[in-house]
């Protein structure tokens, strides 16, 4: 049988049907008409049963045009234009997948000449009900801010190649194909598992990423400073791209390596362990855990994690802390049975605090339903700065943590259903704005919109490899390979990528800000006058 696309169907519908209509009219509508002493009430009597007839039986079925059309048995022919029988049948949505072709050998170091670099339209025989795209959390504004300094006067190759000075790889996308040159070696696997992310973000959306040419420096500190590109006779910044930014500098931040596995210290991909964290999540009530603030990690890459340690209770004084020094080389010699993300969230308070500057390890904190106590940051990453004090986290002192901890546990175990209303809306936020697939668009749409401001054609630098999925998984052995598989998006996604919401105006961003801000102070007017009346009462 003949294969019709969707318009073709409703206009072989609506054409056959016109004919069904002029017989209607030869037959009862004309015989009316030239009768008009008897044809008003036959003719609002037929009129009613045949519009009310087809309303309830074809059209009001709960699926519409589409559902009409597929539930219509058969349309019967006509002398005068004889045609088959026409059963129209929906069928279910196919996804397409993109077959990992390793070698025997496994160790293929080619990409296939003939891979996926479009998407392939669909209709309506492919996939019935496509999916409108939802507005974009609000944390993807921020892009339009991380990009403003080259708004007016677009990124040069110039100024792309001045961030070359400190970056780990140069990316090149040109047709849907990558291409890396490698200049410094990243800690552990950071830049590995990085170029892993975009390779998947291809996979998801092939053929809708632009070409573009760009810097990415895996380091945690940010380097671009704002000062350095101020005044008459500046020069545009260079744009580079990193985990985290802060308030005096202008890197552009990027969703980290760990969405798609940490292997150096058995941290699933993102998409796996948000499902571990969920579970977890559930084994406990915020009311039946322990009421103190918990933290565990590695206090020596900073001072202020030594300052935390100092809060741990002692014979002589409880600040409501449980924290504890995490030995990751001792973790690994045991197999990692104490560092299950998923088995901590036993405490209804979890506190979050910087390392060397931002840590990863603030999206499983705020995913466990407990408070987040939130040492005041120095940095952010990319969604962070959507969050707001009191209402997705409690903010702690940092020149004076003890106290502000002890403080924070005691007003929530005061406050249990407030307490509780903070938790849950943190990892409500982690679990429907952070989900995997907001991760890519926030990729998608920043690389969309750093594209736009190129001002230059992308090449492929002559020592540049080509990457793909082959090149990198085929090889991989241990955890890499088993968190490569993981993480691999199975072929492109059918439903589009969200909605950016448009920019911030000075206005709104300088009422958000000042919003945020006024939420810290409250706290910290709260503590100081509790700490007063302690003093007072002693």
């Amino acid at each position: 049988m003949r294969k019709y696309n969707f318009q073709q169907r409703v206009q072989r519908y609506f054409c056959h049907e016109s004919v069904l209509y002029r017989r209607f009219e030869a037959t009862i509508w004309l015989p009316l008409m030239k009768s008009p002493g008897r044809s008003s009430g036959i003719f609002l009597f037929i009129i009613c049963l045949v519009v009310g007839a087809f309303l309830s039986t074809r059209f009001f079925d709960g699926n519409g045009v589409v559902g009409y059309l597929a539930s219509k048995p058969k349309l019967f022919s006509s002398h005068s234009y004889p045609q088959k029988n026409l059963d129209i049948t929906i069928k279910p949505f196919k996804q397409i997948e993109i077959p990992l072709d390793c070698p025997p050998n496994n160790r293929t170091r080619t990409c296939s000449s003939n891979y996926p670099t479009t998407t392939t339209t669909f209709d309506l025989e492919e996939n019935p009900n496509p999916s409108s795209a939802p507005t974009c959390p609000e944390y993807f504004r921020w892009i339009h801010e991380d990009l403003r300094p080259w708004a007016l006067t677009g990124i040069t190759r110039d100024m792309v190649e001045r961030a070359k000075e400190t970056a780990n790889f140069r990316l090149v996308i040109l047709n849907g194909r990558v291409y890396v040159d490698k200049y410094h070696r990243a800690f552990q696997t950071r830049d590995v598992f990085t170029l892993w992310g975009i390779l998947q973000l291809l996979r998801r959306y092939p053929g809708k990423v632009p070409d573009l040419e760009l810097m990415f420096d895996c380091v945690d500190w940010p380097v671009i400073r704002t000062k350095d590109y101020q005044g008459p006779n500046s020069t545009g910044p260079p744009p580079l791209f990193r985990y985290c930014g802060d308030d005096s500098t202008l890197d552009i931040v990027f969703p980290d390596w760990s969405f798609w596995g940490w292997p150096e210290i058995n941290i699933k991909p993102w998409e796996n362990l948000l499902k571990d964290l969920k579970e977890g999540n559930g084994r406990k009530r915020w009311t039946d855990r322990e009421p103190y603030a918990y933290w565990k990690g590695n206090p020596a890459v900073a001072v202020t994690r030594q300052e935390l340690i100092k809060c741990n209770v002692s014979a002589t004084q409880d600040w409501n802390a449980r924290v504890y020094a995490q030995d990751w080389s001792r973790e690994s010699q045991q197999g990692y049975k104490q560092s299950d993300l998923s088995s901590q969230c036993m405490h209804r308070y979890k506190i979050y605090i910087e390392g060397s500057a931002w840590s990863v390890s603030e999206k499983y904190i705020l995913a466990c339903d407990s408070v987040t106590l939130l040492v005041k940051p120095h940095y952010y990453d990319f969604f962070t700065r959507g969050l707001m004090p009191v209402h997705h986290y409690w903010p702690v002192r940092d020149d004076d943590k003890c106290k502000s901890i002890k403080f924070a546990v005691d007003w929530g175990n005061s406050h249990e259903q407030k307490a509780q209303g903070i938790g849950k809306a943190a990892s409500e936020f982690i679990q429907e704005d952070l989900k995997m697939e907001y991760v890519y668009d926030y990729m998608f749409h920043l690389l969309n919109e750093y594209a736009k401001l190129l001002t230059f054609k992308p090449i492929r630098p002559t020592n540049a490899v080509e990457l793909c999925a082959e090149t990198m998984a085929c090889p991989a052995q241990g955890l890499q390979k088993k968190f490569f598989m993981e993480s691999m998006v199975k072929g492109p996604t059918y439903s589009s990528p969200c909605t950016m919401p448009p920019p911030y105006d000075p206005p709104s961003l300088h009422a958000f800000l000042k919003r945020k801000e006024n939420s810290m102070k409250r706290v910290e007017l709260w503590e100081k006058n509790f700490w007063e009346n302690k003093t007072k009462q002693t």
